[in-house]
């Protein structure tokens, strides 16, 4: 006789705010990952075509990483008219016969490859990134051109469309070389784009002209079919324009590696000529130190000891200006200068002659302090000095305020800083790991300040405040509005309005909402930081120039 099983179930794993948050963007990835969705995949199958994320999948070598850029661009944007997924194209690095080249592909799940306003941003960053970095590029080209119902912002400005064939021309002018197949349609203004390559490779079936039948019958009358106004027969026998005709897509990503495999390869960056053996670094899984929301203090040297070859940190004036914690490492070999925000309690001594009695002060972490701005400056010209690339962890709060910051010149001390990240020649990296609020993102190497790659932990809030301070500074306007126009709000409706003030805030605090405007390149996990911040600093050591490097006026 079978005795029932009188064992207690199996606990559940336990539930952490980061497993969730590791959870959902796996969830939230193959969303966007699915691009137009199943029946869309299944018509570019029909038509003989693989999607963007196979083309690449075949391009790259096998068993290496691709390291995809800008996932989330477009996320819940266009949503009046289905979304954009990903912003309708894939870009990223891979590796192509040893080598790492930039992948830009248009997605034709996804509205047919239209172009979006979010589209042509993503192709110029991926096109500046591969600038800046001298990385060679593929362009696997799929698209119907410019979304029209959106052309006043796609069109016309200096960022929009057009600066994606400034920048196709800027690349060979710099020698950096562009390879591009067009495995399906290409027209209008798009079609400049492969043309502007060193080599253009076209499939059977696939279409390249700037007016497609339909248009050129409107426009001047004329019927023609596709096949004779744009085909690849045609542009191969007739036209000139194509350098290979290749029967499909599986034989275009072939041509595409047999001709890889043939450029030379150029010198590297300095600092990379200074690569040395890699180490492995200390085993630690990074979520148990940082904590989700930031509200444990953490000591940042034990993240950096975790990222770099070895544990081996050599910190630059560790006793001083202690928020902020400076120096040098190796990761994957290569030399790194690290400037992270330090998140413990730090009990500051003071200059003698303050007031009585008063020889020490506590400072926050993660809030810049005069000292620590003073040292990092001094930290980040000593990296350029030294030709070694900067890596910024960025968890800010911000600057400092009140009147003894001020007294001691906290706004002249953070103009320093903001000089030095500014005018900095050597590749810049940031990894956002949890706040990167107002002047603190700044100083700390924000967008604005030309990262060859920005980075975001699920972790990562971006704003110019924190969510409180903002919904309660925002309530506190839409108060005064009411009142002047004489209502006076009960506890029940101000409780409703700060809610509505502050759960559209949190939306905009979230990693997803910058990260679809392409404020950061990429969220990561946590734990796969190590291997994408090698993986960056080899796309960046396959550029070997480096300017001077000059600070203009300096606050002293």
């Amino acid at each position: 006789m079978t005795q029932p099983d009188t064992s207690a179930p199996p606990a559940p794993p336990i539930q952490t705010p980061w497993a969730d948050a590791l959870a959902r963007l796996d969830t939230d990835r193959a969303r966007v990952h699915a691009g137009g969705g199943a029946k869309a995949q299944q018509r570019q199958h029909d038509k003989n075509r693989l999607t963007a994320r196979e083309r690449i999948r075949q391009l790259i070598d096998d068993q290496t990483p691709f390291d995809e850029l800008m996932t989330f661009a477009g996320w819940e944007m266009y949503q009046d008219v289905g979304g954009c997924p990903s912003g309708g194209t894939v870009t990223g690095i891979g590796t192509i016969q040893g080598r790492p080249w930039m992948i830009i592909a248009n997605d034709a799940t996804v509205k047919a490859g239209a172009f979006f306003p979010i589209t042509a941003k993503k192709v110029i960053r991926a096109q500046t990134i591969a600038l800046e970095n001298h990385l060679p590029v593929v362009y696997l080209v799929d698209s119907a051109g410019v979304y029209l119902p959106m052309q006043d912002e796609i069109f016309p400005d200096q960022d929009d469309f057009g600066r994606v064939f400034y920048l196709n021309a800027r690349m060979s002018a710099r020698g950096i070389p562009q390879i591009a197949a067009i495995m399906g349609n290409c027209v209008a203004g798009g079609a400049y784009l492969p043309v502007m390559c060193d080599t253009l490779i076209m499939t059977e079936g696939s279409g390249l002209y700037l007016a497609g039948p339909a248009l050129v019958k409107a426009a001047i009358g004329q019927v023609v079919d596709s096949e004779d106004l744009g085909g690849a027969g045609m542009h191969a026998s007739i036209a000139g324009t194509v350098d290979y005709k290749e029967p499909d897509d599986a034989a275009a990503l072939r041509r595409i590696r047999a001709l890889a495999d043939l450029y030379a390869q150029g010198d590297p960056a300095p600092f990379a000529r200074r690569r040395r053996e890699t180490l492995p670094a200390p085993e630690r899984d990074l979520t148990d130190l940082v904590g989700f929301d930031g509200s444990r203090t953490y000591d940042v040297r034990d993240l950096i000891t975790a990222l770099v070859d070895g544990g081996e940190f050599h910190e630059f004036k560790p006793e001083y200006g202690e928020t902020l914690v400076c120096g040098f490492a190796r990761a994957g070999g290569y030399p790194v200068a690290f400037v992270a925000n330090q998140r413990t309690v730090i009990k500051k001594k003071l200059k003698s002659g303050g007031e009585p009695g008063l020889r020490t002060r506590i400072e926050v972490g993660g809030v810049i302090y005069g000292d620590s701005a003073d040292k990092a400056a001094r930290f980040i010209m000593d990296a350029n000095q030294a030709g070694v690339p900067l890596v910024f962890l960025s968890d800010v709060t911000g600057f400092m305020v009140g009147r003894d910051s001020e007294q001691e010149g906290i706004i002249r001390r953070g103009a320093k800083l903001v000089n030095a990240v500014s005018n900095t020649v050597v590749p810049k990296i940031t990894i956002i790991t949890g706040g990167s609020f107002g002047a603190g993102n700044y100083a700390m190497n924000g967008k604005a300040y030309a990262p060859r790659f920005l980075f975001a932990w699920p972790s990562a809030k971006y704003a110019v405040m924190s969510g409180n301070a903002a919904a309660k500074t925002l309530l506190d306007i839409q108060l005064a509005a009411l009142k002047r126009s004489g209502h006076q709000p009960d506890d029940e409706e101000l409780q409703r309005l700060y809610d509505e003030v502050k759960s559209k805030y949190d939306t905009e605090l979230d990693p997803r909402y910058a990260a679809a405007r392409l404020w950061v390149d990429e969220i990561i996990p946590p734990n796969d930081t190590r291997d994408r911040l090698i993986r960056a600093l080899e796309a960046c050591a396959q550029n070997p120039h480096q300017e001077e490097f000059r600070v203009g006026v300096f606050q002293v």
